[in-house]
């Protein structure tokens, strides 16, 4: 199916628009809305952003942030807070397995909330690696994130202007986390 993301404009790439159109996971086209809708058939689906197009964020302290941080459950936001616990704050927790993995989901969320589509790894403990495994985001040993052109991997996010708010950030074709 393809999906059309039309928007306030396009950051980092050569071509000039306000349109991503995504086949499966993969860009198909990017310009102007006007010129791109006609070619598009009716099976379509557009999605329309207040916001701009940039390339997905690469988080090089990912391991950082999942294996030495604890993010805490909503429900534990009256004892623990809602900050990641580091330090002798994360020494201070029964952290089994589950809770590890748990706590790496969470923080999962947190960098597809900010337009992270893709991380450094390896990531040594096993129930963080396996739940960045089963996540969307993708591990590179590089920090290569794929560019907006025809034909890459559709990882984008989509970010407010002057704010910065991250509005949405797509996987692989995916909308995998939307404000």
């Amino acid at each position: 199916m393809l999906t059309v993301h039309r928007v306030l404009g396009i950051r980092e790439t050569d071509v000039s628009g306000d349109a991503v159109v995504v086949d499966g996971d993969r860009i198909r086209a990017i310009g102007r809305y006007e010129e791109l809708a006609p070619h598009l058939g009716t099976g379509a689906r557009t999605r329309e952003w207040d916001g701009c197009l940039t390339p997905g964020r690469y988080e090089p302290d990912a391991v950082a942030l999942l294996q030495q941080h604890y993010w805490p459950d909503p429900r534990e936001a009256d004892t623990l807070g809602t900050a990641p616990l580091s330090g002798s704050a994360l020494r201070d927790l029964d952290m089994t397995d589950t809770r590890w993995g748990a706590s790496a989901r969470r923080g999962i969320q947190r960098l597809l909330a900010h337009g992270t589509t893709a991380v450094a790894g390896p990531f040594t403990h096993p129930a963080v690696r396996l739940a960045v495994d089963r996540s969307p985001v993708r591990v590179l040993h590089t920090p290569r994130p794929s560019p907006l052109t025809r034909s890459a991997a559709a990882d984008f996010a989509i970010f407010t202007e002057p704010e910065g708010k991250c509005l949405a950030t797509v996987v692989g074709g995916r909308l995998v986390y939307r404000a």
